[in-house]
């Protein structure tokens, strides 16, 4: 009983007092001796700190980058999304042309975070408000079977991460919903829209098109392909009416659109053609491009090299053409430099020409304040502007990089410390690397004039000439240029990834971040931001052009053309799969496409 008393009072001064975490123990026994030494924690039952509820919205790019990078057991997280896998959606031109299946360039999002080791868990439903009043999402089940109607229910959050990407825009031209296939293809390429779809994206309405399945639609195409093929093979049928049947329009001159004009033309020169010899010459390929040039986002080299090749190719080029309608049978375009209009008959058409807004982030857009914009604003640490607790990335979102310009004042006020009203190199030394750091800009603008660092940037304007002393006017004219250099991030999976990562990263240092804060100084407070903003690091763009030939721009404005681009791009995107199965599968089918050709089953 005296035994029990004691191990008693010791267990409750160390639940009492979990500072002593250190026990020595020391018995002896005839004449032996036994040292334990131990080190206890706090006790954690049911009375530990809940964690962070952290839900996710979207299983594309950036969410499952984020999931796959998330490290921190701190947080309950939930993902919500529409589709139950992560697509590989780079290979998807070639899932229309049966160079890829399917099924080998999707990763069941289970198995991505179920060796994760921490709490995840999967909703296949979709989210269709945000209420952040109450810090909810509401959501309805996806599938549109029979078992039971649309269940709806609402899952609470601490931290919400939107990345829900983006829909097909049409632009509000009339009978493209009606009448064209789909191809909207987040590629690992870097680039830019042309001046004319980037006004189109700003200013035109949205689509009624509401949910984007990819893989789906990547595989309607293909089965449209070859029904085009056995419609024109049945007799009784018009000369006319065959060449009309076999006509494949391409809307859009980007890396999508390109890519799948490329792979269209192979799988009839290579498979269809020996398949069916009887029509094999009345197939044609038409690429619409509203610009005046395709793959205007590449290098020049890239650019006329691509168009070169299509002509040999016999596919037909029409830049400068802007659709303005399609019906059933006839997609109508109106040249931009005449404003001639023309009607062309067409068997197929897909649309690969930009994204949209998806309506539920349009509302919510709404709802926090951020309208006319085409898609959700957000920080430098990728927050929503005005919701420190919400975060957007990828395609639904752009980041909104502030000016050097609006914090002038500020910045200069931070490397005066003395209040002296003027600064010398030495004094702004200090924030030189913040500075940088807080607005990419700067680097940007100091590349383009090969300057090394700021202070040659400095020395560079007119207070050379007046002294070394810097007063607030010369210092606002040295940077006054700057801001030039700002520009929004592409919409591609190379960004999104990287988003992911980012957010990750932030989440598995936030504890660790809040004590010691790693960003730069803030200049409009005290003290430093938690997080080192986010950046993007371009890693180069490819552009397969058919033929096994393919264009890179690679980082440098290094350029490569041809055979061993190709044997390139193979090796890369064949390492950048998800997982060791995807990977496999799609080498495999590349092997199976040499060897036997591709499959023009109709399944």
């Amino acid at each position: 009983m005296r035994m029990f008393t004691i191990f008693e009072r010791a267990f409750r001064v160390f639940h009492d007092n979990p500072s002593l975490s250190k026990l020595m123990v020391v018995c002896t026994v005839s004449g032996g001796g036994l040292l334990a030494f131990a080190e206890t924690r706090p006790f954690s039952g049911s009375d530990s700190v809940p964690k962070k509820k952290v839900v996710v919205l979207g299983t594309g790019w950036a969410g499952t980058s984020f999931l796959k990078n998330l490290k921190s057991s701190t947080f309950e997280v939930q993902v919500v999304s529409p589709r139950n896998y992560f697509a590989f959606t780079p290979l998807l031109p070639s899932v229309t042309c049966g160079t890829v299946e399917a099924r080998s360039i999707v990763e069941p999002i289970r198995n991505i975070v179920r060796k994760k080791g921490i709490n995840i868990e999967f909703k296949e439903a979709e989210c269709y408000k945000i209420d952040t009043d109450n810090n909810k999402v509401y959501c309805r089940s996806s599938q549109d079977t029979n078992l039971g109607g649309k269940e709806e229910f609402s899952v609470d959050y601490d931290y919400l991460v939107i990345a829900m990407g983006a829909r097909s825009n049409t632009f509000n031209t009339p009978g493209v919903v009606e009448n064209c296939h789909f191809l909207k293809v987040k590629k690992r390429n870097y680039f830019h829209s042309d001046p004319i779809s980037n006004l189109k994206k700003i200013f035109s309405a949205q689509n009624n098109k509401t949910v984007i399945q990819e893989v789906e639609d990547a595989q309607k195409i293909r089965r449209t392909v070859i029904d085009c093929f056995e419609r024109a093979n049945l007799p009784n049928l018009s000369e006319e009416e065959r060449k009309r049947i076999l006509h494949f329009v391409v809307v859009g001159g980007g890396p999508t659109g390109v890519e799948f004009a490329a792979e269209l033309h192979d799988f009839v020169l290579e498979d269809l053609a020996k398949l069916y010899p009887n029509v094999k010459d009345l197939a044609k390929i038409t690429l619409l491009e509203a610009g005046d040039h395709i793959l205007n986002m590449f290098d020049k080299r890239i650019t006329a090299f691509a168009e070169e090749k299509f002509q040999r190719d016999g596919i037909h080029l029409k830049t400068g053409s802007m659709v303005i309608k399609v019906d059933d049978k006839h997609i109508s375009t109106k040249e931009r430099s005449t404003g001639e209009v023309s009607d062309i008959p067409y068997g197929m058409v897909v649309w690969s020409t930009g994204i949209g807004t998806r309506p539920v982030i349009m509302d919510f857009m709404k709802q926090i304040g951020q309208t006319n914009r085409r898609a959700l604003a957000t920080d430098e640490w990728l927050r929503v502007e005005g919701r420190n607790n919400i975060y957007a990335l990828g395609d639904c979102a752009t980041i909104n990089q502030r000016k050097v310009m609006e914090d002038i004042s500020v910045i200069f006020s931070k490397a005066d410390k003395n209040n002296s009203g003027t600064l010398n190199l030495k004094d702004f030394q200090e924030v030189i690397d913040d500075i940088c750091e807080r607005y990419p800009q700067v680097g940007l603008y100091l590349k383009k004039r090969q300057m090394r660092n700021i202070a040659d940037l400095l020395k560079s304007s007119q207070a050379e000439k007046q002294g070394t002393e810097l007063d607030i006017a010369l210092f606002t004219s040295a940077l006054s240029e700057v801001d030039s250099q700002m520009k929004n991030l592409p919409a591609t999976a190379q960004v999104a990834a990287q988003q992911g990562q980012y957010l990750a990263n932030c989440f598995n240092h936030m504890e660790e971040c809040g004590r010691n804060p790693e960003g730069p100084l803030r200049f409009r407070g005290t003290g430093r931001h938690r997080f080192r903003p986010f950046r993007y690091k371009h890693l180069g763009q490819f552009a397969p052009l058919g033929g096994e030939q393919a264009a890179a721009q690679l980082p440098g404005d290094w350029v490569s053309i041809g055979k061993s681009t190709q044997w390139l791009w193979y090796s890369v995107y064949a390492s950048k799969q998800v997982s060791w199965r995807t990977r496999a599968l799609v080498v495999s089918d590349w092997g199976r496409r040499f060897i036997f050709g591709r499959d023009s089953s109709r399944i």
